[in-house]
């Protein structure tokens, strides 16, 4: 297939872009970086600069070519969530560069002869706002706070995809590798010993390894029973405590430290409920189409993700 990545040149598509190209897939990734990937290119990857939340960058005729040429698109455009205080300003950037970019591209896609025939679309599991004591599938009702908010947009702004265009919608869980996201944060902390679970160690986490989504991303372009929500986070959520547990298990490290939450909220402002809170959410419609995770349980995850060989 001939695909249109936005969104895919960071933590995610450090493993999905070589998976895609190992499949067999032709790639045009849009990127603010020049060539996010410089190993790669080549024959079958090609690269556009660009800011697929910014009109400008859809006014050249490169980005609307690579629309008009693709069988399929993947779209993970959005600013990271817990990285930066969550000022009025930032607040903007996160629902723009997410609910924006999606509806500039469903809109170039409109305007083809020929649109794309699958487009695969990130969500989050923030859709479902945060509970202790909940469990949440895919027809589970949206949540109301500041993320519940910016999946809902987000996909709605997917749902205005043209007709005959078969829509994937990925709410993603934590996602796990060594080399960025939530785990990539914390190996240097539990390494040093000083390991812990983060604020009461009760919420919950509802993960998945990233080995895992990409395949996931993978399965749902080429498999044309793929369509609608999915929950794609791995069928055993944990919580904070537990994850803190196994992560120090895996590494020989004790896990006894908790960071208090008033200094995540000292670092993060409302950034921080991303951590502070969770959701127990499960992947039935995957476990029903009969999808196979390659890493379901936590401590096999983990090892996987931590393992020298795999970093």
């Amino acid at each position: 297939m001939r695909l249109l990545l936005l969104g895919c040149s960071g933590f995610v598509g450090r493993e999905l872009v070589p998976l895609l190209l190992e499949l067999g897939h032709e790639l045009t990734l849009v990127s603010r970086q020049l060539q996010p990937f410089p190993v790669l290119v080549g024959e079958r990857l090609n690269c556009i600069q660009g800011d697929p939340a910014d009109p400008a960058s859809w006014a050249g005729t490169g980005l609307e070519l690579a629309v008009a040429q693709a069988d399929g698109v993947v779209n993970l455009a959005g600013e990271p969530i817990a990285e930066r205080r969550w000022t009025p300003a930032h607040r903007e950037l996160l629902l723009r560069s997410r609910v924006r970019s999606t509806e500039l591209l469903v809109a170039a896609m409109a305007r083809q002869q020929r649109p794309p025939a699958v487009l695969v679309n990130g969500s989050a599991v923030g859709y479902y706002g945060a509970s202790l004591q909940a469990q949440f599938s895919e027809s589970s009702p949206a949540g109301s706070d500041f993320l519940a908010e910016i999946c809902q947009q987000w996909e709605a702004a997917a749902d205005q995809v043209p007709t005959g265009c078969r829509l994937v919608k990925l709410r993603i869980g934590i996602v796990l590798a060594a080399d960025g996201g939530a785990l990539g944060k914390m190996l240097p902390v539990f390494r040093m010993g000083f390991g812990g679970p983060v604020g009461t160690g009760r919420q919950w986490m509802s993960w998945i390894h990233r080995h895992d989504l990409c395949r996931l991303i993978a399965t749902a372009l080429e498999d044309g029973s793929y369509s609608g929500v999915y929950n794609a986070v791995s069928p055993q959520p944990t919580t904070m405590g537990a994850f803190a547990a196994a992560l120090g298990q895996v590494m020989g490290r004790p896990s006894l430290l908790p960071v208090p939450a008033p200094v995540l909220q000292l670092l993060l402002g409302d950034g921080a409920q991303v951590v502070l809170e969770g959701q127990q959410v499960l992947p039935e419609r995957l476990l029903a189409q009969g999808f196979s995770f390659s890493h379901p349980d936590l401590n096999a995850a983990l090892a996987a993700a931590t393992s020298p060989a795999l970093r």
